[in-house]
């Protein structure tokens, strides 16, 4: 090696030493894009107090709106959002990205978090909001953003007279923040994908706070998003009673690397400051906002249970919309849907080209359906309590009275099972019942108990009867016995559920020829192996959906019911229909 050589390899060697001592000693080195240069341009800063919010009412919050020099006021400017006021040198970063022509025309939205003041200072307290409005696993801040300071910002004049426009496209928007302001970050575009597609966060608070730790296991289920996402953490992070920072920042990692999202990490032997993060933080901005205005891609989903039921190339298509409260779909035998309209007691029909019409009015606000091994359409009236059956030509019986029932199951042998939530909401002090109808008509109590029985469903086999209440996170199982009747209830599955809501909101329940349970929830629609375990959840486009069913010539398209609308999806399961012969999955893995 020659003698230059010598030099440079010492001197480089030095410089990493150095950096690895800052960095043991929670030091870390100014990016030079952190730095002030006399020959950029310098954005506006406007700041002012925000105290007129809806989502979180009675609360006051610091704003500070950065402008670029170079933004005109004649386009939609891109949108940073970050928590916690102005971080990361964030400003000054950005006059120099903007400036190299490194990262878009962009508008910094800096929210300090809200405080409830006190008439007295001396002697009372201030009720702080931070925790709440960050560390919940929630919408509420997201809605906060876009429902009251978005559309404040929107409009805003800079002193020299540019008004301020933001795009509303997420892949112009990116989120921020530190600590709790981290984790307020990624839950506000995984939860709203459609505001934002790029988050950064720095010591995330991925822990036991306010439901924090169930981020990284919601990841792996929920079907990826068009996310990237930066994630900073240190190894002398916080480990306290509510968890481990540091590890809840590598689960994170792991999971979003196993579904497939664009993610980079750096980790570090920080502890719990925003100093690793700010000196990373220009490059970090290079990253996220690669190949813009591209909206970042998903890579591949490595779970087993996702590639053997989802194919990502069929996404949801909109079959009808403009509808009250869309319920009860079933599939004929040939493939064909019907569903109901409860707000407006009407039943539809959906043909094989999937064009839609209506095939009655005045339905007595039918709710759940299905087919019999006769062939008839067997419909819950709930308006007359009455079990209605149509032949191929339209024609009515009238099965059953006395029951206001929700869903229906059919077997193979005739035995109908209803659910009967309480039928009025001031009633929920009373329980739900389960019942069977014979062939002749002939009505038993199966059971009585749940709080808001709703779906229901046979396993393939006709083995077990499955069950949901609405007003709880389980999907019930009983086991189905010769003559017809219920035994050994359990609660089989646990669902997932919003942590905004007391319940999970189960609804439709369906099987595949797998065994696989199907539950339409508020999440999405939760698929479950038949141990009783969560594996995949689908979020719909508009994020409801009530009921659901297999449709198609083959089973394997799913229709589902979503408030006012109705989509359709091709999946790789095949459902399995209770009217036709019992099947014999494969026993279930412990």
């Amino acid at each position: 090696m020659k003698r230059h050589q010598h030099i440079a390899f010492f001197l480089t060697s030095l410089i990493l030493l150095s950096s690895a001592l800052l960095a043991a000693n929670d030091e870390w080195s100014i990016h030079q894009d952190s730095v002030e240069n006399p020959d950029v341009p310098k954005g506006e800063i406007l700041t002012f107090t925000f105290d007129d919010s809806k989502v979180f009412p009675g609360t006051s919050r610091k704003i500070w709106v950065y402008v670029p020099a170079q933004y005109e006021g004649t386009q939609p400017a891109c949108l940073y959002v970050c928590q916690d006021g102005i971080k990361y040198e964030a400003t000054t970063v950005f006059d120099n990205l903007i400036h190299q022509g490194d990262m878009p025309i962009t508008i910094g939205v800096f929210v300090a978090h809200g405080r409830l003041l006190v008439e007295d200072p001396e002697t009372q307290v201030d009720r702080l909001n931070r925790s709440y409005e960050y560390d919940s696993v929630i919408d509420s801040y997201a809605q906060f953003l876009h429902e009251d300071l978005l559309p404040t910002i929107e409009g805003m004049k800079t002193s020299d007279g540019r008004r301020i426009h933001l795009s509303p496209r997420a892949t112009d928007r990116m989120i921020a923040g530190n600590s709790s302001g981290g984790i307020a970050a990624f839950t506000a575009a995984f939860l709203h994908p459609e505001w934002f597609s790029r988050v950064f966060t720095g010591v995330g608070t991925y822990v036991a706070m306010r439901g924090g730790e169930q981020l990284a296991g919601l990841i792996r289920k929920v079907e990826p998003l068009p996310l990237r996402v930066f994630l900073q953490g240190g190894s002398n992070d916080n480990n306290k009673d509510v968890g481990d920072w540091w590890m809840g920042n590598q689960s994170m990692q792991r999971s979003l690397e196993f579904a497939g999202y664009e993610v980079k990490h750096a980790w570090g032997e920080g502890g719990h400051n925003a100093k690793h993060a700010t000196s990373l933080f220009p490059d970090a901005m290079r990253w996220l906002w690669k190949d813009w205005p591209a909206l970042p891609q998903n890579h591949g989903h490595s779970g087993e249970w996702y590639n053997r039921s989802i194919i990502p190339d069929q996404p949801w298509e909109l079959i009808g919309e403009g509808y009250g409260f869309t319920e009860g779909p079933v599939v004929t035998p040939n493939g064909e849907v019907y569903f109901n309209d409860l707000r407006h007691s009407k039943t539809y029909h959906i043909d094989l080209d999937d064009r839609v019409s209506e095939w009655m009015s005045d339905t007595q606000r039918a709710n759940g359906m299905a087919y019999g091994p006769d062939g008839r359409r067997y419909t819950l009236a709930a308006n007359v309590e009455e079990l209605w059956a149509f032949n191929e030509k339209g024609h009515k019986d009238v099965v059953a009275k006395g029951i206001r029932g929700n869903d229906i199951a059919i077997a193979f042998n005739g035995n109908m099972y209803i659910t009967e939530p309480v039928s009025n909401a001031s009633k929920r002090s009373d329980r739900s019942r389960v019942w069977l109808v014979r062939p002749n008509g002939e009505k038993q109590e199966l059971d009585y108990g749940l709080k808001f029985a709703n779906g229901i469903a046979l396993s393939p086999d006709q083995t077990q009867l499955y069950v949901s209440d609405y007003d709880s996170h389980w999907i019930y199982s009983y086991m189905v016995q010769p003559d017809g009747t219920l035994a050994y209830k359990q609660r089989l599955i646990w669902l997932y559920k919003k942590d905004s809501e007391d319940s999970s909101r189960a609804d439709g329940v369906r099987v595949d020829r797998f065994g696989n349970i199907w539950v339409a929830t508020a999440l999405g629609i939760q698929i479950c192996d038949s141990a009783g375990r969560p594996r995949i959840i689908l979020r719909t486009p508009n994020g409801r959906v009530a009921n659901f069913c297999f449709g198609g010539p083959n089973l394997d398209t799913i229709y589902a019911t979503c408030g006012d609308k109705v989509f359709k999806r091709k999946v790789k399961s095949i459902g399995a229909q209770a009217w036709q012969a019992p099947i014999k999955p494969k026993q279930p893995k412990t």
